[in-house]
């Protein structure tokens, strides 16, 4: 079997660092376009140019959902692909994409995950055009009459033809790139893009034509921009339902009494865990999350996170319905079964679909209890097995 060689140039996709947000708190390379996000469309552009290595650079807390669409994007080819956390800024950002590259990487191209509909096309003239000994960015002339102002003041013309609107990906030769990135960092300049850091180094860079699709999607008006354009380009495929499954196992264990199914049990013994071992809501919270793709309920609720430590199910739940909402989505219904000795469930069914309905907002919950036959650990009492399906859609 033939081996697949090892590419020289990699792509690092910022989508963290930016700071513009666009939408109820979602980083912008997040936001839905047409049922896919902006990172999903750039990294479609990405995967359609030349095979090279691919290294998107996720804001903090959404490294799994950035995941799933660098594996979606993929298609099964293969490539050489991996997701890294961002910094506060984008040269810290960039640095964290340098740090991940294949050793046998020497052409480096950056580009902002927030040029959705940037093309294969262009991707692959600037990794052609880089040389050893200059970078290249893609830009377009600039159109408008430019004015220098002070305040409101006109007080002069600029010459447009010294000028371009400067696009990504930017490419440059790697040991370069890496050097200059070693300076910023010690000496803290900040600078607008890579073309401007790699040029204060000492570095030279080339221009090639860029290309209106290559836009920066920053406003609301470019996000509905970015829509029309892929209206025309072919029909937004069907908004179908995602469904996600959850699971959760905790032992009895501790004081006070059980909660489960967002209840209090008084006389029961408890539930083990970092919040109150409520292992019906926990299993709820992984099925909701997982099929929205946004991670687990160890990345938001785990014991890095303090605050939700003793907290009950209402809490966990009226945050993921918080989360899911502002990745724009919604609950269409959330079925749970747990397997266990006790509690008698039966008896107090209705009162937990209620509650667990109410802290999501109303969203259909249907809970049902079953035992083992006296098999396994939940047959011989020691704990219990939780598992949910749940369905969500896009808003």
């Amino acid at each position: 079997m033939t081996s697949i060689p090892t590419p020289t140039t990699a792509i690092i996709v910022v989508a963290a660092g930016s700071g513009t947000r666009l939408g109820a708190g979602m980083p912008k390379a997040l936001v839905d376009i047409d049922g896919r996000t902006v990172l999903h469309h750039a990294l479609d552009g990405v995967f359609a140019a030349q095979r090279m290595q691919v290294v998107v650079v996720a804001p903090a807390g959404f490294e799994q959902a950035a995941a799933d669409m660098l594996t979606d994007a993929d298609r099964g080819r293969g490539w050489p692909a991996s997701v890294v956390v961002g910094g506060q800024t984008r040269q810290q950002s960039v640095a964290a994409g340098l740090a991940a590259l294949d050793a046998k990487i020497d052409v480096v191209l950056v580009h902002d995950a927030a040029r959705a509909l940037t093309s294969a096309a262009q991707i692959d003239a600037v990794a052609a055009a880089v040389t050893s000994d200059a970078g290249v960015i893609p830009a377009l002339p600039v159109v408008d009459t430019l004015k220098q102002v002070s305040g409101d003041e006109v007080v002069g013309a600029v010459d447009r033809s010294l000028l371009a609107a400067a696009q990504t990906p930017q490419g440059f030769p790697r040991r370069a790139l890496e050097a200059a990135y070693e300076r910023v960092l010690l000496t803290g300049d900040e600078h607008t893009d890579d073309a401007a850091l790699f040029a204060a180094d000492g570095g030279t860079v080339r221009r090639i034509p860029g290309s209106e699709r290559a836009f920066k999607i920053t406003t609301a008006e470019d996000l509905e921009r970015a829509r029309m354009l892929l209206t025309q380009r072919m029909p937004s495929p069907p908004m179908l339902p995602r469904i996600g499954v959850g699971t959760d196992v905790h032992a009895f264990g501790g004081e006070g009494n059980l909660w489960l199914a967002g209840l209090e049990w008084p006389g029961e013994q408890p539930l083990s865990g970092h919040s109150d071992g409520d292992a019906v809501a926990h299993a709820m919270v992984d099925a909701l999350l997982g099929a929205a793709g946004l991670g687990d309920i160890g990345q938001h609720f785990g014991t890095a996170h303090p605050e939700y430590a003793g907290a009950h199910a209402d809490v966990f739940l009226a945050r993921t319905a918080a989360m899911l909402a502002e990745a724009g989505f919604a609950i269409g219904n959330v079925s749970v079964q747990f397997q266990g000795n006790r509690p008698r469930f039966s008896a107090r069914r209705v009162e937990a679909e209620q509650v667990l309905s109410a802290a999501l907002g109303g969203a259909a919950v249907t809970v049902s209890a079953t035992t083992t036959d006296g098999l396994g650990f939940t047959g011989r009492g020691e704990g219990i097995a939780v598992t949910a399906v749940a369905l969500v859609h896009r808003i």
